[in-house]
């Protein structure tokens, strides 16, 4: 049974894990699932995750596997074994580097009897906009064009959705259908600074939009009273 119990998934954005599960004893009650990142994973490596289980509560690990199918594929293989509840690959990848990391998670998942994590594929970084996607990464076309192409290859790569923009989730409904999963990052309620964020909603435009999760990380963990700022959250996409 799935431990993520609602849509809001909190960023512990953090170095340490005694900062980690401060963060997640004051907002347990009211995050979906809370994000590891390369930040707080690089630091304490695996020994997180172990921990922030014990606290019974969903994690996603966010490490934006990318590299050779065979090396993606074990490590798909060895977080599957801690227990995640999401992680995700890089669609630039490729389908067979993403086909791949499926099998490997569900095998690994059958063989341990624990439930398989959802598999998603990261499209275009919230931080990138359309002149440094052109100018800079040196892909043509627009952003929401290779969004959608990447959400429809990692469908077809069996993988279970996608991490993209708000401003692509129409899109991606469109192409990839309802029961596809959305993760969307780069959202700020009404009136909070933006950051590095550059394709940005609020919670609520968001969740309007089609977003199944949203990932938020500053506008909680950095406010004076993070409980209150996620419960204002959860009342906005209600």
């Amino acid at each position: 049974m799935s431990l993520i119990k609602n849509p809001l998934i909190i960023a512990l954005d953090v170095d340490t894990i005694e900062e980690a599960s401060v963060l997640v004893d004051k907002l347990s009650p009211y995050a979906g699932a809370f994000k590891v990142g390369m930040q707080l994973y690089n630091y304490e490596g695996p020994e997180v995750i172990r921990i922030l289980k014990e606290k019974n509560v969903a994690i996603f690990i966010d490490l934006k596997l990318h590299d050779i199918p065979n090396t993606v594929a074990g490590a798909a293989r060895v977080l599957t074994r801690h227990g995640v509840s999401i992680l995700n690959v890089h669609a630039a990848g490729g389908k067979t580097m993403m086909r791949e990391a499926v099998k490997a998670a569900r095998d690994e998942a059958a063989k341990t009897g624990i439930d398989c994590p959802l598999i998603v594929a990261v499209t275009v970084l919230t931080s990138i906009d359309q002149e440094v996607f052109n100018n800079e990464v040196g892909i043509n076309g627009s952003i929401q064009e290779r969004v959608v192409l990447w959400a429809r290859m990692a469908r077809e790569a069996g993988l279970d959705g996608v991490v993209a923009s708000p401003h692509e989730i129409a899109a991606i409904r469109k192409a990839c259908g309802n029961d596809f999963v959305i993760i969307t990052p780069g959202v700020r309620p009404a009136g909070v600074i933006a950051n590095d964020q550059k394709r940005i909603m609020t919670p609520g435009e968001a969740m309007r939009q089609g977003a199944t999760y949203l990932v938020v990380g500053r506008p909680v963990t950095a406010s004076p009273d993070p409980a209150q700022a996620a419960r204002a959250i959860l009342e906005e996409i209600k």
